[in-house]
């Protein structure tokens, strides 16, 4: 039995085919959706390319950028067919090339659904990625003289004002490393050589954090040095007083920015997604109803339209005899081969009679 059998006269018929002209053409347009989407999140994240890892990151923007690409062109084509098909004559000549379109088409809303998937699931690589860049780039931020790094100091500065946040996991992470270029030291100072005497690596650390870490908000001046120690200001307790400094880490406010861009992303891939398996489904119906016509001379006649020939049970279990049917073939071929082979490798004796 047929899954999804429908009833078609030739009104039905040229409403569906009208319908599906409308979809495909309402498809596109949600195909460039699609790609433009891919495109801000790709320059989004070419924004801030320094303070990341690897460029695995661009995976879901790439793909969103192909998947809006072949969206207008399969719903393209496929408005042509819908539109053609209303005249017999013209739709002949699609009638050959409508089953591979519609497989490719199956295999199209598979990789739709897939891509969609991974804007939800890029949480995990993508924190991974801003964990390492941003701790490489907070290295690099003393480098000021530095070719090619020289960028680096005002990438970080502008990110943790505009996201208000600080260090990589925290205030604290800019007391690990030497944030603070040796052309700006002063050597001959005492407390410069003892700081950097009691250092392993001779590093010249402090408990300071650069001006971008500091809230405008706060009533009180900006305490950016000496951050822990509480007898260098007046009334101060680092431990139980709230700093008038960002609390959130780099790390946490990017992934959450990114997180959340790519999620409602994916929300409005998967709408795409189910409005393109709609238009797929139509069509189906539309290339059935119109093989079906019993007598193609009599246009007002009635005929059927389905999904699939079979139910799904049976299709499945055809699918299933088919592919073992190949490989039986593929395996007779290569046994046969072999055969052929081993006579071709043995020489004639040759008997002499003297």
């Amino acid at each position: 039995m047929a899954l999804l059998k429908v009833k078609f006269n030739q009104k039905k018929r040229v409403k569906l085919a009208q319908g599906l002209w409308l979809m495909n053409w309402l498809s596109v347009f949600a195909g460039i959706l699609v790609f433009s989407m891919g495109l801000f999140l790709k320059i989004e994240l070419r924004k801030r390319s320094e303070v990341m890892d690897n460029s695995e990151s661009h995976f879901v923007p790439n793909s969103l950028i192909l998947m809006g690409i072949l969206s207008c062109a399969f719903n393209g084509f496929a408005g042509k067919i819908c539109y053609d098909s209303l005249d017999p004559a013209k739709f002949a000549k699609w009638k050959p090339l409508l089953k591979p379109y519609l497989a490719l088409c199956f295999v199209f809303n598979i990789l739709l659904f897939f891509v969609a998937l991974i804007c939800f699931l890029m949480r995990g690589s993508l924190d991974s990625t801003l964990a390492q860049g941003l701790k490489n780039g907070m290295k690099f931020y003393r480098d000021t003289d530095t070719p090619g790094r020289c960028f680096m100091k005002k990438t970080i500065d502008m990110l943790q004002i505009e996201f208000k946040c600080c260090g990589n996991n925290g205030f604290k992470d800019w007391f690990e490393i030497q944030w603070i270029s040796n052309r700006y030291l002063d050597f001959s100072s005492k407390e410069v050589k003892d700081r950097i005497k009691s250092n392993v690596d001779g590093r010249y650390l402090v408990d300071g954090v650069p001006f971008s870490c500091c809230n405008p908000s706060s009533p009180r001046p900006c305490i950016q040095y000496q951050v822990t120690n509480n007898s260098a200001h007046y009334s101060y307790d680092y431990q139980t007083e709230e700093l008038n400094l960002w609390r959130q880490g780099c790390r946490e406010a990017l992934l959450h920015y990114y997180s959340s861009m790519m999620s409602s992303m994916g929300a409005v891939v998967l709408l795409v997604w189910l409005f393109e398996m709609s238009v797929m489904v139509g069509l189906r119906l539309l290339h059935t109803s119109l093989e079906s016509i019993t007598n193609p001379e009599d246009p007002e006649c009635e005929s059927e339209g389905w999904i699939l020939e079979n139910s799904l049970k049976d299709t499945f279990k055809s699918a299933l005899e088919n592919l073992k049917k190949i490989g039986k073939f593929n395996q007779v071929e290569a046994d046969a081969g072999g055969a052929e082979g081993e006579e071709g490798g043995k020489t004639p004796a040759i008997t002499t009679v003297s």
